[in-house]
């Protein structure tokens, strides 16, 4: 159960609300052990001042007198201070209750009422202070602090807000931990869910996408993912069924002129071995394509980069294909300015603009144009090929550098994959434009540290 991604959740943000709730306790503890402390600073300072208001007076009357000592008492009881003097024998002079005795009915029930101070039973024994004049004692002051009762009810009402508190904002927190663990994991579960379908082969699996942060992102990619499994395998039974068909004529063609030959129903002459090679070249280009796709996309191709001058190249590669231009009656065309340079394997570069221009040649007919420019381009090269042929049906677009997708026109598909595989290898990029009826263009950008200008 430890294992499961909610719980750890839910552990982690259990863990954050409680060292908030201790944090807040400890922070209110501490703050008043401070507070108290001041307060006893504070208590000291008037205990002092006590002292020295009875000093005073002994030596201004002389000696000690009850009615001045209980009005020194009664102020003393006015500042939180229980209090009993004794003289120098050890005889009562004067205490806190006698004080309140001794005034008159009127202001007994004033003071009671200014002075409401809690005084339980074992509050403290008093704390003795000797009373001097002139170096000899005179006195002792026995002194107790007393509480008022509204600081018994604050504290009494404080702590009970901290745990009505506690208890609301904990359980508050905890309620929300747990939907918000529920929230932020159950994505993810779906993820899994979806993940384990397309392991079992269901690629039709999909994630519902309801948010906009990662996880929501996540899920995007998953869903796209997903799909281009589910095109490619969708490939991958195209192809078996494209080469199937593709290798069962050569193979049927070259069965029955064997068993032809076997048999003597056919002469075995020159002209029929001749079909046989063919058939036999057949099959060999067809693995071969098959081959040289499968190190493209395993990225075996190891590319011999140099410094390749654009313009004579793209050249030399029109003139391989003039005498078949011309028979088809195709006009075609370069415009490319001179000083450019790009860093790229000539051999494989050549095999992508000549695999683009024979795709151009058969789809263009006689009266029309195939054409190569070449120019700047967002900070790069780039080389578009044109042509003026039937065009690329809308919807093949999308998948045309797929593997082994061709569109109404036979073969394989296997020539734009390698051209693509090919592009990306020298960091560049490929895509395709068309109109149907009005021809299609093909556009490669090479990154500007591929291309050297020395013009």
């Amino acid at each position: 159960m430890l294992r499961s991604l909610q719980l750890k959740f839910l552990l982690l943000l259990l863990a954050v609300v409680a060292i908030a709730l201790v944090s807040t306790i400890l922070f209110r503890h501490f703050m008043l052990r401070d507070f108290n402390a001041y307060l006893e600073g504070e208590a000291e300072d008037k205990v002092y001042l006590i002292q020295a208001d009875l000093e005073g007076s002994y030596e201004r009357s002389g000696g000690w007198k009850t009615d001045i000592q209980a009005q020194e008492a009664i102020r003393a009881l006015m500042s939180g201070f229980e209090m009993r003097l004794t003289d120098k024998e050890g005889k009562l002079v004067i205490d806190t209750g006698s004080a309140i005795e001794s005034a008159s009915p009127l202001v007994k029930r004033r003071l009671m009422a200014l002075a409401q101070f809690n005084v339980p039973d074992g509050a403290g024994a008093f704390v003795p202070y000797p009373l001097f004049l002139a170096g000899k004692q005179i006195g002792t002051l026995q002194i107790r602090q007393l509480r008022p009762v509204r600081e018994g009810v604050f504290l009494q009402r404080s702590n009970g807000f901290l745990v009505l508190s506690i208890a609301v904002i904990g359980g508050i927190a905890v309620l929300m931990s747990i939907l918000f663990s529920r929230r932020l994991t159950r994505p993810v579960k779906e993820l899994a869910v979806a993940a384990s379908a397309i392991s079992r082969g269901d690629l039709q699996k999909r994630v519902a996408v309801s948010r906009r942060d990662e996880v929501g992102e996540l899920a995007e990619n998953f869903n796209f993912m997903a799909k281009a499994l589910e095109t490619q395998e969708a490939l991958r039974r195209k192809l078996i069924g494209d080469v199937a068909h593709e290798l069962r004529t050569p193979l049927s063609v070259m069965r029955g002129e064997l068993e032809g030959l076997i048999d003597g129903l056919i002469p075995n002459d020159p002209a029929r071995l001749q079909s046989l090679y063919e058939e036999t070249g057949r099959l060999g280009n067809m693995v071969d394509a098959i081959e040289e796709l499968g190190k493209a996309e395993a990225s075996l191709l190891s590319l011999n980069r140099q410094w390749v001058d654009v313009r004579p190249f793209l050249q030399n590669i029109l003139e391989r294909f003039r005498a078949q231009s011309q028979d088809r009656g195709v006009a075609m065309e370069l415009t490319c300015p001179e000083g450019f340079r790009l860093h790229a394997d000539p051999e494989r570069l050549s095999q992508v603009i000549l695999n683009i221009l024979a795709n151009a040649l058969r789809a263009t007919p006689g009266g029309g144009s195939v054409s190569i420019r070449v120019g700047p381009a967002e900070g790069g090269l780039e080389i578009v090929v044109t042509d003026t042929g039937r065009g690329i049906r809308q919807e093949d677009i999308p998948f045309i550098f797929e593997r082994f997708y061709h569109g109404p026109g036979g073969g394989l598909g296997i020539g734009l994959t390698i051209v693509k595989e090919l592009v990306e290898a020298h960091g560049a990029s490929i895509a395709a434009a068309s109109m149907p009826g009005e021809g299609a263009s093909f556009r490669i950008l090479f990154p500007a540290e591929a291309v050297h200008n020395s013009s």
